[in-house]
């Protein structure tokens, strides 16, 4: 729903927690992983595009990306982890937008989702920017979670999701939690996730 006109600017969203998170200047201090997984888990990948009776959300999506990124690299610290689940976490305000839409929209949304990923990393001690051997991990590990949403759940061939997000041959859908799940269910396995990797 649009302000009203003649209201005063505003680029903040106020939280369940009660935080105001300004989107364009975003505080750490503002960000709650409350917040966040309430949000990703009631956001659809696919724009909701997907089979079964539910959603299949942003937050069931960023916990079968640390799966695969653990079975990627077993090695991996739990702080890496972390950055691995939370991925996509600015998300929980700003929405999932698919990327031939981001691609439309181009440099501005980039930016806001720059700036809201760097307060999340703050907020939950990870540095603001992560090395690029470690974003391109994370972003392999999106890719092959990407093709199997795509093939088992939003109606791509095998040959369309190997065109955009290459064709993973060393793990099987049967080995990720790909069936969707009720927001509350995600919800509490997001939280329970991020407690296990937050861990000094």
């Amino acid at each position: 729903m649009a302000d009203r006109p003649g209201a005063p600017a505003r680029a903040w969203q106020r939280m369940l927690s009660g935080r105001r998170l300004d989107l364009l200047d975003p505080s750490p201090l503002d960000v709650e992983i409350g917040d966040v997984a309430h949000g990703l888990a009631r956001v659809a990948r696919w724009n909701g595009q997907t089979r079964g009776d539910h959603a299949f959300s942003v937050g069931q999506h960023s916990l079968v990306v640390e799966a695969i990124f653990h079975a990627m690299r077993p090695e991996a610290s739990l702080a890496q982890r972390l950055a691995a689940l939370l991925h996509d976490a600015p998300e929980y305000v700003i929405g999932d937008m698919i990327s031939p839409f981001k691609a439309v929209v181009g440099g501005g949304y980039k930016e806001v989702e720059a700036r809201l990923q760097a307060a999340i990393h703050l907020r939950f001690g990870l540095p603001a920017k992560l090395s690029e051997a470690l974003k391109k991990d994370i972003k392999r590990a999106d890719q092959v979670a990407a093709y199997f949403e795509a093939t088992e759940l939003a109606g791509f061939t095998t040959s369309e999701a190997a065109q955009y997000f290459g064709r993973p041959r060393w793990i099987s859908p049967e080995k990720l939690d790909l069936a969707p799940k009720p927001a509350k269910t995600v919800e509490r396995e997001f939280l329970k996730r991020h407690e296990a990797l937050a861990r000094p």
